[in-house]
């Protein structure tokens, strides 16, 4: 549109808008009601073709004398022509101009099926439409890469623990038909709780699959001991049917309570509502599932085959095959373990010292020695993804400048083939000193505000070491921020994962600028870029962003006729266009713009001399109209809780702990602002994955204890009695040494800070660690209740009975679980750390309960048992 022409025919910009806005509507807004019926006024539809916007009438006149009606379209003050936008971005892929687009698939869709769609959806095109255009279309990332190499290296640990647990059972039992009455329990127990997890609704995903590879092990805890008793009771002469009745019925409390404690150390977890409760969910509902479907088995399965498979001859205790060494390391510990229970019943002074130093030896370095916290862990996906944030006022060009010399820097490393003729450097080489891996796709995106980088790696498991080769060239630029990160595979946005935000809030925001700076200031000396930390400022730390202000003078406005939405309307067309609306052309939506004939102001001063036609059909220059600076302000106003902020995001570096890093921001940042003074009205507050971390540490305290408490009372109530279940929830303390230890071990080899999911790992031990006390205190009340045995040898026979039980289904739950921890894949930094916990845990707490419980036993059972004892007659046929 030529402001000439609108000013030869008395139209103003607005009125121009206002005809075309109302043209391309398909419903006037003018709808009539009356009484029941509706009257819809509809236009001829919208605009479809040049044509039909150059035929928009804008003004129609009659001639009073002759009748003529005389019309002005768009036709007669505009040219009218397909285009093409500015751009607002620019996209490179390994070096070559590209079009990028995403796909996002539904809430729920599964995630495999709805890649497995997308990978033939792209090789349909590539072998059609763009082929036939001459272009190529490549998928750059593949989240499924990932999870099927995570569900591969899981699926791969349940077959090695079960191996290995079958491996254990044989060794204990030296009898193949036993061990595959066990070995049963393992399939039947995994593959119900498929069935069940998806009839309750929960898929099978990384997490809930680790949850049944942490549940091999367990699954086998209610079958030993049940095969156990049996096989026991066969040595000792009773018949194949005897043994398997009286084998079941006579652990069959022990082995519910122990289930039992199992699966309700879950319930405060099943209903936490914070973010990582979904994964917690998934572990839980799959390793409940397996525990109930095994004490199902062990008291209707393994009675049944025992009645079949124990038909034979059974040998007496210590016949069959023998093993060097071991029998005699076994037979030595037995004897030991036994000879220890006999004093400590005899010695009130002895059971009171030896409980009381494990206690406080087992509770101290628990305290001492635990690990500082972290949040979840990221993950190792095979992606690295960066935002570069330019200072303000830079445009397109510029940005894109800078993306390209970031691409120039790291093109090396997509370009260069592997030296097939140097050798790989050891496993054990510090990995500063290796070369980077190859990139396999590298890609940018820049925008004015912003560019975009992002690269795969050739070697998906290194794909963390390509992170400083993309951070070095963004840090040559100057007054440039930016972070290059590995996406967290639990993060929903580009900045999600392991970060910190320091928010500085106040109502002035030129004051919380100030402090902003002199925070970043204290922060990059503590957390240097050099030693791998990175931060940014949302959003920038400056009022730098250039504008152009035009004030419209009301009085000047009103002498003219021209409100302050027509000027503002008026800059708007004769600067860079106007979008009136989108109109559909063949098909496809396209934006009706309004333009001056010079699209874009090259100058700033050019900008007062805009043209503003008025209603009487005069050109005014925008400057007489309002009052026009240059100026500069913020490029974005943050709010947090109605407070204007401004949030410095600090991604720590890989070898400081999270916990460790808000400790130092507090204390050294948010103290020592403190301390020099702040502003009025100014607060500065931590936010982010600190906050999450801060809420969920204090939410699993809270579950800790009320898991503790659920285990009590569930063994309160099955056992009648309050005291018994004291003694064995004291062996949870043992257990946690373990599991710190077991922490401990890992970090020699690995790094594992002590993150949500790992923290897990000591709910799940309160359920599980007490199953040991419970066979203990549970045996020494049969034979004082049932074989009506004094308390001090009840103790000391249930130690002698309950001794290869103990250690068959502790051995069988560690070396179940153990590949989880040992070997190295995509996936294994999830659950690693969760799995050192509950191995270290299970290990200590295995031989720390012979050593606690028969004490306890003998303090406690001399005052509440011996008056039961000549009370109750032993069954028929008992021993």
């Amino acid at each position: 549109v030529d402001p000439q022409n609108l000013a030869q025919v008395g139209l103003t910009v607005s009125e121009v808008l206002q005809r075309l806005r109302s043209a391309n509507a398909s419903v006037t807004a003018g709808d009539v009601e009356e009484g029941k019926r509706r009257y819809v006024v509809r236009t001829d539809g919208d605009l479809e073709t040049l044509e039909d916007v150059r035929r928009v009438v804008l003004r129609s006149d009659r001639e009073a004398d002759s009748g003529r009606i005389g019309r002005v379209t768009v036709g007669d003050i505009a040219s009218v022509e397909f285009g093409y936008k500015q751009p607002r971005a620019r996209i490179r892929h390994l070096g070559e101009p590209a079009i990028a687009f995403g796909v996002k698939r539904e809430v729920g869709a599964n995630v495999i099926e709805t890649m497995d769609g997308v990978r033939a959806a792209v090789a349909e095109l590539s072998s059609g439409a763009v082929l036939n255009k001459g272009l190529a279309l490549d998928q750059v990332y593949d989240e499924t890469v990932y999870i099927n190499s995570a569900i591969n290296l899981v699926k791969q640990n349940i077959y090695i623990g079960g191996a290995l647990a079958a491996f254990i059972l044989l060794m204990f039992l030296r009898s193949p038909r036993a061990t595959l009455i066990i070995v049963i329990a393992i399939p039947v127990s995994v593959v119900g709780s498929f069935v069940a997890m998806a009839a309750l609704g929960r898929s099978i995903n990384v997490i809930s699959l680790a949850g049944l590879a942490f549940a091999v092990g367990m699954v086998v805890d209610a079958a030993i001991v049940v095969l156990e008793n049996t096989y026991r009771l066969r040595q000792n002469g009773r018949t194949v049917h005897e043994a398997a009745y009286q084998g079941a019925s006579q652990v069959w409390g022990a082995v519910l309570v122990s289930a039992l404690t199992t699966v309700m150390v879950f319930i405060p977890i099943l209903v936490m509502r914070l973010e990582v409760g979904q994964l917690f969910r998934d572990i839980a509902v799959a390793i409940s599932v397996a525990v109930i479907l095994s004490l199902l088995v062990a008291v209707t399965v393994i009675p049944a085959l025992s009645s079949r498979l124990l038909s034979g001859s059974i040998g007496a205790p210590g016949s069959g095959p023998r093993l060097p060494g071991l029998d005699a390391i076994g037979q030595a510990f037995v004897r030991v373990a036994t000879g220890f229970a006999r004093r400590a019943g005899n010695s009130k002074t002895l059971s009171i010292v030896v409980v009381v130093v494990i206690s406080a030896i087992t509770i101290g370095a628990t305290y001492l020695y635990l690990p500082k916290l972290e949040y979840l862990p990221e993950g190792n996906r095979n992606l690295v993804f960066g935002v570069i944030l330019p200072p303000p006022g830079y445009n397109l060009e510029t940005t894109t400048t800078i993306a390209r010399r970031v691409e120039s820097a790291v093109q090396q490393h997509w370009q260069s083939e592997p030296d097939t003729k140097t050798p790989a450097p050891a496993a054990s080489a510090d990995k500063s000193q290796r070369a980077p891996p190859g990139i396999e796709n590298f890609f940018f995106v820049a925008t004015p505000s912003r560019t975009f980088v992002g690269a795969t790696s050739k070697e998906p498991e290194r794909a963390g070491e390509l992170i400083p080769v993309l951070t070095k060239p963004v840090f040559r630029e100057p007054g440039t921020f930016g972070f290059v990160s590995q996406p967290s595979l639990f993060g929903r946005t580009i900045g999600g994962g392991r970060r910190i935000d320091l928010d500085i809030s106040g109502p002035d925001l030129e004051e919380v600028l100030s402090v902003a700076l002199r925070a970043v200031g204290i922060v990059s000396q503590l957390m240097p870029r050099s030693e791998g930390h990175q931060l940014r400022p949302q959003p920038g730390l400056e009022l730098g962003a250039p504008e152009v202000r035009l004030t419209p003078n009301r009085m000047r406005l009103a002498d003219s006729g021209v409100t302050v939405r027509e000027l503002g309307e008026a800059v708007d067309t004769f600067n860079d266009g106007l979008r009136i609306a989108e109109v559909t052309v063949d098909g496809k939506r396209v934006d009706l713009t309004l333009a001056g004939p010079k699209r874009e102001v090259q100058q700033t001063q050019s900008i007062g001399n805009l043209p503003v036609v008025t209603r009487s059909g005069h050109i005014l220059p925008a400057a007489a109209l309002a009052d026009i600076t240059v100026t500069s302000g913020p490029t974005e106003i943050r709010h947090r809780e109605r407070v204007r902020t401004v949030t410095i995001e600090i991604r720590p570096a890989p070898n400081l702990i999270l916990e460790d890093a808000m400790v130092l921001i507090n204390t050294k940042v948010i103290a020592a602002l403190n301390a020099e003074g702040l502003p009025d009205g100014v607060r500065l507050g931590l936010s982010g994955t600190a906050d999450k971390l801060t809420q969920t540490w204090d939410a699993m305290v809270w579950q800790l204890g009320m898991a503790l408490v659920i285990v009590y009372l569930v063994m309160a109530i099955l056992f009648e009695s309050f005291i018994f279940p004291a003694i064995i929830v004291l062996s949870v303390p043992l257990a946690t040494a373990g599991a710190v230890a077991g922490l401990a071990v890992l970090n020699i080899f690995q790094l594992q800070a002590l993150d949500m999911l790992t923290l897990l790992g000591f709910v799940i031990l309160i359920g599980i660690v007490v199953n040991n006390a419970i066979l203990l205190v549970h045996q020494t009340l049969f034979h004082i209740r049932i074989e009506a045995m004094d308390y001090r040898d009840a103790i000391v026979e249930a130690t002698r009975n309950r001794i290869r039980p103990i250690f068959m289904s502790t051995l069988t739950s560690v070396f179940g679980m153990l590949p989880l921890v040992l070997f190295p894949g995509a996936g294994s930094e999830l659950y690693r750390g969760l799995g050192s916990v509950v191995v270290g845990g299970l290990a200590l707490s295995a031989v720390m309960t012979l050593a606690v419980i028969p004490p306890l036993l003998s303090l406690t059972l001399g005052m509440t048992e011996r008056k039961k004892v000549v009370a109750v007659p032993a069954p028929a046929g008992s021993d």
